[in-house]
C-alpha cells in the first residue's frame, strides 16, 4: 500500500472509530470504577510488577514468576520491545527471550494476570526506546506525532501484537490473563511541548487502540488528557498527589520506581524498602486501584539492547528480584508483608472514599469502612525524623518517622512501613574454581587502513546514518602531509588535534598507534579530544574509531538522533597556525575486521591464526580474546568479573552478553541512607569510585557442560589474567527487630481466637537452599546500633544473645528466634524499647 493511500485511509478509519468508540457500549469481563477493578464481578485492588522478558532468558521466566506471585503480587506488568520482534521491515523474531507468547502463557499457568504495554515506544533505558532503527529511514517520517508514515507503522505493528494474543485467546475476555494493555508511553510532556500536533496524534493512538477490540481497558501513563474511555495512570517515585481525569476512573500507579537504573561513569542508586512500602501505603490510603512495581525485576541488557546512552549492562535497578533473579532481601520480604495487609483491608478498601482525620500537625487517620461491616485504617507520619504518639479509637498507637501503620480492623496494628520484619541478606560474588583457569589466546584488531570494504567521501559522516546501528564502531580515517620543515620536527613540540564529537567514545590513533582517548557521559553525551599527537614529515595517517554506547531513548525526534565525529576536525601548532580536516577526504568503515570475521562465533574464531602463552599481550588496546571453558557445578548464578579489563564487549558461545566497561569509575556523592524523607535518584547511592559495574551476568542456559567459547573484545587495553568466572550467593542473613513489632501472623492467631494475648514477634532466618548456618557473627538483644554487616553492641546488652543463636541455628538452613527477653537471660533495661539484631554467615 502507498503512504499516501495508508493515510486517506486512516483518515477514513479514525472518523469511524470515533463514533465506535464514544457511542458503542462496551462489554468486558474486566471493568472499573473509582475505586477498583473489577474481574469477572469481583472487585480488586491489584499488587502487579514488571518483568521485561527479553531482559532474562525463557529458562528463568518460570523462577521470576513464581517468587513473584509468591511476593504476594496479583499481575505482571511488561513493555512489548518493537525492535526485538521486528529487525527488519516486515521481519519478525518471537524467539528465545522474545518469545512473548509463551512468556504471557507462563504468567497465565502461576494464576497470575498480565498487564501488555504495547506502546510500542517503551523507553525503558533500552535501544532506541524500542522503536527499530529502519523506522528512521522511512521517508518523511516524525516521530510520536501527528504524522502518516509513523502512525502507519505504529499502527501497523500494535495490531500485530494485538492479534497475536487474539489467535492465542490470550485476553481476559477471551478467557486469557491479559486485563490491562496500554498504549503509547509517558507521552503527555512531549504532547505539552509539541501542542496541537501531539494532542491530535494522542487522540488518534486512543481510537486506534480502542477500535481493536481486546475486550480489556487501555490505559496511558504521565497521560493527562487522555482520552475516554482511556484510563490515565501515574508514574513516579511518589503517587499519592495523583487523581484520574473522570471521576469514574480508578487511580492507577503504573511504575512504582524501586529503584533507579545504573550509567556507565554513574554510582549505583538504591531505594531503601521502608520508603517504598510507605509510597505504596500513601498511594493506597488515598484511594488506589492498581499498583505496579518498576522494577520487580529489572535483569540484564544483553547484546546492544542498552540504551540512555551510556546506559549499563546491568538493569537490576535495585528490584524485589536482584538482575540473577534471586530474593533482594529485606525488600522482597517486607513489600510480600505490605501486600498481605493490604489484601486484608481490601473489603473496605473497595467500597467508597476513605475518610480522613488530622491526628497532629504531621498525623493523618484514613479510614475505609463498607456498608458489610469491613473496616481498615491507615494511621500515617509524614515526619521525617520525630516519632508520632496518637491517640484514635480510644487507643494510642506510636508511629515512627516516615512511615504508615495499617490497621485492617481499625485496632490492630499487623503492619507498619518501616519497621522490617523480613530477613536482610548480604550477596558476596564467589571465584569458581576452572581447573588450569582461563588459558587465552589473543587476536589484535589493527587500526584499520584502507581496504575494499571501506568508502571515501569529503567531509565527516553521521555515524547512526552510516552504520545503521548494526555496530557500535565506525571508523574516519584521513591522510594528513606534514612538510619536512614544519617548526615542531626540531622544537619537538607536537601539534594539537582537536576532534569535536556527538559521541559517545573516540580513540585515536595516528599511524597505528594509540594517541589517546575521549568519552562522554549519560548527561552529557557529546565530547572534545584535545591532545598533541605525534606527527612526522611526509604523509601521516589518523585514524578515528567513534563508539556508540547505546542509542538515546527519551525525548521529541527521534529521526533527528546523531552520534559520531561531526567536526570540527582541527590540527593547531603548524606553521600555518590551525589546519581544518573536516572537509578534506575521509575514508569510513562501518565495524570491527573480527565482526565482519565473527570472531566471537566458534567458526569464525577459526578463521584466523591467534596468539598464545607468553605472546599473549596485556594492555593491548584493541585485542580480542578468546578461551574454551567447562560450566561449574551447581545451579547459582554465575557472572564474569570483568575489573582487570577497560571497556569492550563480550560473548559466551556466540551470544552477547553486553557491553562491559568498568574502568569507567562511578562518580557522585555517595554516604550514609535514610530511609526517611523524600527519596530521588540522588539519595542513597553506592560504589562511588568503584567501577559502575563489575560484574555480568552469564546465564546458565547459555552454557554446554563442556567447550564453551567466551570471547571478549577490549577496547583501552585490559588483563585478561585478572577475568574470572564467579558465583552470587548469600553471604549471610541478618534479622533487625523490635520488641512488640507488629506481625501479620501474630494478627492472624489472635484473630482466630487460638491465643488472647499479645505475642511477641520473631526473627526468622534462613540461607539459601543447599546452604546451612555457619556461625553467629553478631547477636544483640537490647540497643544495637548499625545495619546489616556492621551491626555493633549499644549501651544496653543482654549477654546470652550469642548463646540462644549458637545453640539454635547454627548447622540449620534456617531457623526462628522468638524476640522475647526471657530466652535471652532476662531483660538487659527495663523500661527501655529494646530490639534484637542478628547476623548470621552461610556456607
Amino acid at each position: 500500500m502507498s503512504l499516501r493511500a495508508a493515510n486517506v485511509m486512516w483518515n477514513v478509519v479514525g472518523v469511524v472509530l470515533a463514533l465506535w468508540v464514544f457511542c458503542a457500549p462496551v462489554r468486558a469481563s474486566v471493568s472499573y470504577d473509582a475505586k477498583a477493578i473489577t474481574i469477572n464481578g469481583q472487585r480488586r485492588i491489584l499488587i502487579s510488577g514488571s518483568i521485561h522478558y527479553p531482559r532474562s532468558t525463557p529458562e528463568m521466566w518460570p523462577d521470576l514468576i513464581q517468587k513473584a506471585k509468591e511476593g504476594g503480587l496479583d499481575v505482571v506488568q511488561t513493555y512489548v520491545f518493537w525492535n526485538g520482534h521486528e529487525p527488519s521491515p516486515g521481519k519478525y523474531n518471537f524467539q528465545g527471550n522474545y518469545d512473548l507468547v509463551k512468556f504471557v502463557k507462563l504468567v497465565q499457568q502461576a494464576g497470575l494476570y498480565v498487564h501488555l504495554r504495547v506502546g510500542p515506544y517503551v523507553c525503558a533505558e533500552w535501544n532506541f526506546g524500542g522503536f527499530p532503527v529502519w523506522l528512521k529511514y522511512v521517508r518523511g517520517i516524525n516521530f510520536r506525532t501527528d504524522n502518516g508514515p509513523f502512525k502507519y507503522y505504529m499502527q501497523k505493528f500494535t495490531t500485530k501484537i494485538v492479534n497475536m494474543m487474539k489467535a492465542e485467546r490470550l485476553f481476559e475476555s477471551q478467557g486469557g490473563p491479559i486485563i490491562l494493555s496500554q498504549i503509547e508511553n509517558e507521552y503527555g510532556p512531549m504532547e505539552y511541548e509539541i501542542g496541537a500536533p501531539g494532542r491530535a496524534y494522542t487522540k488518534w493512538a486512543a481510537e486506534m487502540a480502542v477500535g481493536l477490540g481486546t475486550g480489556v481497558p487501555w490505559v496511558m501513563c504521565k497521560q493527562d488528557d487522555a482520552p475516554d474511555p482511556i484510563i490515565n495512570t501515574c508514574n513516579g517515585f511518589y503517587c499519592d498527589y495523583f487523581s484520574p481525569n473522570k471521576a469514574y476512573k480508578p487511580k492507577m500507579w503504573t511504575e512504582a520506581w524501586t529503584g533507579w537504573y545504573t550509567e556507565f561513569g554513574g554510582p549505583v542508586p538504591n531505594r531503601p524498602v521502608e520508603d517504598l512500602a510507605f509510597s505504596v501505603a500513601r498511594f493506597i490510603q488515598k484511594g488506589g486501584a492498581f499498583i505496579n512495581y518498576y522494577m520487580y525485576h529489572g535483569g540484564t541488557n544483553f547484546g546492544r539492547t542498552a540504551g540512555g546512552p551510556f546506559i549499563a549492562t546491568s538493569y537490576d535497578y535495585d528490584a524485589p528480584l536482584d538482575e540473577y533473579g534471586l530474593l533482594r532481601q529485606p525488600k522482597w520480604g517486607h513489600l510480600k508483608d505490605l501486600h498481605r495487609a493490604i489484601k486484608l483491608c481490601e473489603p473496605a478498601l473497595v467500597s467508597g472514599n476513605p475518610t480522613v482525620t488530622k491526628l497532629g500537625n504531621y498525623e493523618e487517620a484514613h479510614v475505609f469502612r463498607s456498608r458489610s461491616g469491613a473496616c481498615a485504617a491507615f494511621l500515617t507520619n509524614y515526619h521525617s525524623n520525630a516519632f508520632a504518639k496518637v491517640s484514635w479509637g480510644n487507643m494510642h498507637y506510636n508511629i515512627p518517622p516516615w512511615s504508615i501503620s495499617i490497621l485492617p480492623d481499625c485496632k490492630n496494628t499487623v503492619y507498619n512501613t518501616a519497621r522490617v520484619g523480613a530477613q536482610s541478606a548480604r550477596m558476596k560474588m564467589t571465584p569458581v574454581p576452572i581447573h588450569g583457569g582461563f588459558s587465552w589466546q589473543a587476536y589484535n584488531e589493527e587500526p584499520t587502513g584502507y581496504e575494499d570494504n571501506s568508502f571515501t567521501k569529503a567531509g565527516l559522516l553521521e555515524q547512526i546514518n552510516t552504520t545503521r546501528d548494526n555496530s557500535d564502531y565506525l571508523w574516519y580515517m584521513t591522510d594528513v602531509n606534514i612538510n619536512s620543515k614544519e617548526g615542531f620536527l626540531r622544537s619537538g613540540k607536537y601539534p594539537t588535534l582537536t576532534v569535536q564529537s556527538a559521541g559517545h567514545a573516540l580513540h585515536v590513533f595516528v599511524n597505528g598507534q594509540p594517541s589517546g582517548t575521549a568519552y562522554g557521559s549519560l548527561e552529557f553525551p557529546k565530547l572534545t579530544f584535545n591532545q598533541g599527537v605525534k606527527l612526522r614529515a611526509g604523509t601521516n595517517r589518523i585514524a578515528l574509531l567513534s563508539i556508540a554506547v547505546g542509542l538515546p531513548n527519551v525525548g521529541p525526534h527521534f529521526e533527528r538522533y546523531n552520534a559520531g565525529v561531526l567536526g570540527p576536525v582541527t590540527l593547531y601548532g603548524l606553521d600555518e597556525g590551525k589546519r581544518d580536516l573536516s572537509w578534506q577526504k575521509w575514508s569510513y568503515k562501518v565495524g570491527l575486521k573480527g565482526e565482519a570475521l565473527s570472531l566471537h562465533s566458534l567458526t569464525g574464531s577459526s578463521s584466523v591464526e591467534w596468539a598464545e602463552g607468553s605472546l599473549v599481550a596485556r594492555k593491548q588496546p584493541l585485542t580480542w580474546y578468546k578461551t574454551i571453558f567447562s560450566a561449574p557445578a551447581g545451579n547459582a548464578p554465575l557472572a564474569l568479573d570483568m575489573n582487570s579489563m577497560g571497556k569492550g564487549q563480550i560473548w559466551i558461545n556466540g551470544q552477547s552478553i553486553g557491553r562491559y566497561w568498568p574502568a569507567y569509575k562511578a562518580s557522585g556523592n555517595c554516604g550514609g541512607c535514610n530511609y526517611a524523607g523524600t527519596y530521588s535518584e540522588k539519595k542513597c547511592l553506592s560504589n562511588c569510585g568503584e567501577a559502575s559495574q563489575r560484574w555480568y551476568h552469564v546465564p546458565h542456559s547459555w552454557l554446554n557442560p563442556t567447550g564453551n567459547l567466551l570471547v571478549v573484545f577490549e577496547e583501552w587495553g585490559g588483563d585478561p589474567n585478572g577475568i574470572s568466572l564467579v558465583r552470587r550467593d548469600v553471604d549471610s542473613v541478618c534479622a533487625d527487630i523490635y520488641e512488640w513489632q507488629p506481625t501479620l501472623m501474630n494478627y492472624q492467631m489472635q484473630a482466630s481466637g487460638k491465643v488472647n494475648k499479645p505475642l511477641r514477634p520473631k526473627a526468622h532466618l534462613s540461607c539459601s537452599p543447599g546452604h546451612k548456618i555457619s556461625s553467629i557473627k553478631f547477636a544483640s538483644f537490647g540497643t544495637p546500633e548499625g545495619v546489616c554487616g556492621s551491626f555493633r553492641e549499644g549501651s544496653c546488652h543482654a549477654f546470652h544473645s550469642y548463646d540462644v543463636f549458637q545453640n539454635t541455628c547454627v548447622g540449620q538452613n534456617s531457623c526462628t528466634v522468638p524476640v522475647t527477653p526471657e530466652i535471652f537471660g532476662g531483660d538487659p533495661c527495663p523500661s527501655i524499647m529494646k530490639k534484637l539484631s542478628v547476623e548470621a554467615i552461610c556456607f
